[in-house]
């Protein structure tokens, strides 16, 4: 009887055991929150790959793509240990060789100027003490950091990829963005990868007009916000924020050129992983997508059919687009004594499609995203309605290209940004599938 308990008990054992190892292939979709844009030391970040994903994580991060300039952390590559602590402006090595210690970290000293060196983990490497399976997953990336032969700059965020993609030359930035995601489609095609293509921080040197976003079709998503502080992205006296240059953009894409909008996405694209500087920290921007695997194909198949949200912080439970109704309905989830304002953005049809260049106080032309407004009559990116509250709605009554939603909340962001002062979201664009864009 007593060795049949014992049975009993290890069967008991077994079968939860297969129970938590389960894998389930009909889950629902859910949300998960995800960053796609972060630097290490593998270009100019300031932290370990592996110090840098288990921040996230432990953040409630679902996904992470690390993506470093020009290059994947794949291979071979040390950095001399003076120099990481330049970088990070504090004991950087110390601090990781104490969370993960010496038979994780690795060390030699060049003879060639008898410094001490650490070599840096390469993906392969570091995701397997960071992923876990349904919580956090590691995603590749690749930021291709170029400008055109104008030189004006751009950067294009590539996720998922397998192989490093070189930055390829164009004459102007529509030019040089229609060149490397060509780079990127071959790349796709060649690996059997699904790939998604964003325009980072484009108010960054003032490199990328809306004209410029309308102008790539097969371009299909760019940053409506990125953590980092001072790129531009409210705007100034002369360049409109990237929120108006979305409008704008996609605008003239429906419009104009019969072609579908761009998605969003909010992006931290940090650098700063020390808490002694305060430029490019995590924790500011993220996208939630709404997918029911978390692998790289169901996320990245979920941010291409616009399954997602872009955030500083406000968080949604239902995002729901009725086509047969024409209704747009959010529900926003409540945090304690948060307010809750929804602006539903849109454009109508017929409104003024010719821009004028935009002047500098001397009266000089300036290279940026031309001025559409006109004297009367619709205009591009108008606000259709304010709601209050947490289950905002507006119905599209037929006359609009597309509607959005951006909710702003009366709390301050996690993580501060000194270019706006509470956090916000931003749904995609829809109803735009009515006038005929494919």
């Amino acid at each position: 009887m007593k060795r049949n308990r014992h049975l009993i008990v290890l069967a008991c054992l077994v079968t939860a055991t297969a129970l938590a190892d389960e894998v389930f292939t009909n889950s629902e979709p859910r949300w998960w929150r995800g960053n796609l844009h972060t630097h290490t030391l593998w270009s100019d970040g300031d932290g370990f790959p592996e110090v840098v994903a288990q921040w996230y994580r432990d953040a409630g991060y679902n996904f992470l793509s690390l993506s470093d300039h020009n290059v994947l952390s794949q291979g071979e590559k040390w950095k001399r240990v003076k120099d990481v602590d330049a970088r990070a402006k504090t004991n950087a090595f110390a601090q990781y060789l104490n969370r993960f210690g010496p038979h994780w970290v690795e060390t030699r000293t060049a003879t060639e100027h008898e410094a001490m060196e650490v070599r840096l983990k390469p993906i392969e490497e570091y995701r397997a003490l960071v992923e876990e399976r349904g919580r956090f997953l590691m995603i590749q990336a690749e930021e291709i950091t170029h400008e055109a032969k104008n030189g004006r700059a751009l950067h294009l965020n590539v996720v998922n990829l397998l192989e490093v993609i070189a930055p390829r030359d164009g004459a102007t930035i529509r030019e040089t963005i229609a060149n490397n995601l060509a780079a990127v489609e071959e790349s796709a095609r060649r690996t059997g990868r699904e790939i998604i293509v964003h325009v980072n921080h484009p108010n960054y040197k003032w490199g990328v007009t809306s004209e410029d976003l309308a102008a790539v079709v097969g371009e299909r998503f760019f940053e409506v916000w990125n953590g980092v502080d001072n790129d531009g992205d409210p705007g100034d006296e002369i360049h409109p924020s990237t929120d108006e240059m979305w409008d704008v953009a996609n605008t003239l894409r429906l419009a104009g050129m019969g072609a579908p909008p761009l998605f969003a996405v909010a992006t931290d694209d940090s650098h700063d992983h020390h808490g002694n500087k305060t430029r490019a920290l995590p924790g500011r921007a993220w996208v939630m997508v709404q997918a029911r695997h978390l692998t790289p194909e169901s996320i990245v198949q979920a941010i291409r059919t616009g399954d997602f949200y872009a955030s500083t912080g406000v968080e949604l439970d239902e995002v729901v687009f009725d086509k047969p109704t024409g209704k747009l309905a959010l529900r926003i989830r409540a945090k304690g004594d948060a307010t809750f304002v929804t602006q539903f953005i849109g454009t109508r049809k017929g409104v003024n499609l010719t821009g004028k260049p935009r002047l500098d106080k001397a009266g000089r032309i300036v290279e940026t995203t031309l001025d559409y407004r006109s004297a009367s009559g619709s205009q591009i990116g108008e606000v259709f309605c304010e709601v209050k509250g947490v289950n905002p709605s507006y119905t599209l009554r037929g006359d609009e290209l597309y509607v959005r939603a951006v909710i702003t909340s009366s709390a301050a962001p996690r993580v501060p940004s000194s270019e706006f002062p509470f956090q916000r979201a931003w749904t995609q664009p829809v109803g735009w599938r009515a006038h005929g864009a494919d």
